[in-house]
């Protein structure tokens, strides 16, 4: 395996429909995802073609995608499904997703809550 190098989206908002209540999975609500994949940019640095990274925008497109889908219960399960997609880009080592979710339904004040979750390969297996 090459270097790891580190590609990171911060702050890609999408909509989606996840939680355990009803009235989340009836109104939705904006999530807050943070992404960083590790890859090995040699090849991209040495040609300056995109076509030999990560294409960050399809990455942007990719999640909001993602969290659009079926609702899950979880946003651990949001943050798996967009790692374990983000996983099968040939580039892709490891992926790093956090999932905010601020407007979650609790009842104190708060600023944020989020899960963070690491997946990784190693030489095409899954770690």
């Amino acid at each position: 395996m090459g270097p790891l190098d580190e590609i990171t989206l911060t702050g890609v908002r999408a909509f989606g429909r996840h939680g355990v209540f009803a009235d989340e999975r009836r109104d939705g609500q904006e999530f807050v995802v943070d992404v960083s994949l590790y890859v090995d940019t040699t090849a991209a640095a040495a040609s300056d073609d995109v076509t030999d990274t990560v294409h960050y925008g399809e990455v942007a497109e990719r999640i909001v995608e993602l969290v659009g889908r079926d609702p899950l219960n979880l946003i651990e399960g949001v943050a798996a499904r967009i790692a374990d997609d983000l996983l099968r880009h040939p580039l892709v080592r490891v992926a790093r997703v956090t999932i905010h979710k601020p407007h979650a339904p609790i009842t104190v004040p708060f600023s944020d809550v989020s899960v963070t979750i690491t997946r990784g390969a190693v030489d095409g297996t899954p770690a």
